[in-house]
């Protein structure tokens, strides 16, 4: 049985999964509209793939006998001035994220439930590859600049991302 502390935390990273799949589905959408279909592509994947984190806290709470609570999820920005904001602003949330994760992890230590802390690995190690890609692709853009050719490289390769990580899930 999961302490009511860990079952609330746990709920709050529900509620924080949701939050990030709706922010990517938001920048996904308006890549698209902007002319960025690869990149839109790999947005999408990745609100999928926030979607999945949540459900997979789901179900574990559950299971450990705690209540998962469907998150009501607010606003999300909808534009964005450029490429390069679009992808700092997926850092940030994958930085954040992981905070929250982390505190996760030592809330479950401290209650000494370690079948959580075992579970919430998965998300230790998720979240490092979620940063690392996020600070990867900032990377790429910041070697292009302003190269509109560079740009349109940038837009293919993140189509191949998504469809290579999209295979990954199967």
């Amino acid at each position: 049985m999961i302490s009511d502390l860990l079952a609330n935390l746990l709920n709050q990273q529900i509620q924080r999964e949701a939050e990030a799949s709706n922010a990517y589905l938001a920048m996904a959408s308006w890549a698209e509209v902007s002319g960025y279909d690869g990149i839109s592509q790999f947005l999408y994947t990745h609100s999928n793939e926030e979607r999945e984190h949540m459900l997979k806290l789901f179900h574990f709470l559950n299971e450990r006998g705690g209540h998962a609570l469907v998150p009501t999820v607010g606003e999300v920005t909808n534009k964005f001035s450029s490429v390069n904001k679009v992808f700092e602003s997926l850092l940030n949330h994958e930085v954040n994220v992981s905070e929250e994760i982390n505190r996760l992890v030592e809330a479950s230590l401290a209650e000494k439930d370690y079948a959580t802390h075992n579970f919430l690995q998965w998300y230790v190690t998720e979240q490092m590859e979620e940063e690392r890609v996020a600070r990867n692709m900032l990377d790429k853009l910041k070697l292009i600049g302003d190269d509109k050719a560079g740009l349109y490289l940038f837009d293919r390769d993140c189509a191949q991302a998504a469809a290579t990580s999209g295979s990954n899930q199967a």
